[in-house]
């Protein structure tokens, strides 16, 4: 008997997941779907408790979303909506204001396969059968994961953006290697993510 379905994705992998960026995501959120979630401890607000999972403005927090610049990497928000209501709380007690990192937002995983199937990628998804990957991303990833086990972060992203074209210039000759554009999407998530780790 196999494992249920996953009950929710981080944010960094449905980025991964859609090949998109961070900010593409919050783009979509602001517009309505997908909903961005996090957890919350208990708070009493008006006479009810909010906990577990609710809805983040995200449009509170659009500037942890800068495509090219490195943004705040945490931020507090002052309201929230639980999930299924149309009404967002707001949290009237500066003490119970609630800071959110990156790492915290998650996507209901039925929010993922409802934005997949309505925008023709749940068989991408989930089939990766097919025509072969134009370049070799997973390739990539596990020499990138030696990389940083042995050496660590590069000191910055385009420094790493660039190690990884001469990476793909080196182990591809003669073939077309991914323009800096495209290998920036597929390592912002995993540098944003590895950045703020303690």
């Amino acid at each position: 008997m196999g494992l249920p379905q996953r009950t929710f994705f981080t944010v960094q992998e449905v980025a991964i997941r859609w090949d998109c960026s961070l900010d593409d995501l919050a783009g979509w959120a602001v517009a309505g779907k997908p909903e961005i979630v996090m957890a919350i401890e208990p708070i009493q607000q008006n006479g009810t408790i909010l906990s577990g999972l609710v809805v983040v403005p995200v449009v509170d927090i659009l500037s942890m979303f800068r495509r090219w610049a490195s943004g705040p990497q945490r931020r507090v928000i002052r309201r929230v909506r639980p999930i299924g209501k149309k009404d967002w709380v707001m949290i009237a007690d500066p003490e119970n204001h609630i800071t959110v990192e990156p790492s915290d937002l998650l996507i209901l995983a039925s929010e993922v396969y409802e934005f997949e199937i309505a925008h023709g990628l749940a068989k991408r998804a989930a089939d990766p059968g097919g025509a072969p990957s134009r370049y070799d991303w997973e390739g990539l990833y596990i020499s990138q994961m030696v990389r940083l086990h042995e050496d660590g972060l590069p000191a910055t992203q385009g420094e790493w953006v660039a190690e990884v074209q001469d990476w793909f210039a080196k182990t591809s000759p003669g073939r077309e290697i991914p323009d800096e554009s495209t290998i920036r999407r597929r390592l912002t998530p995993i540098w944003r993510a590895l950045r703020e780790t303690p």
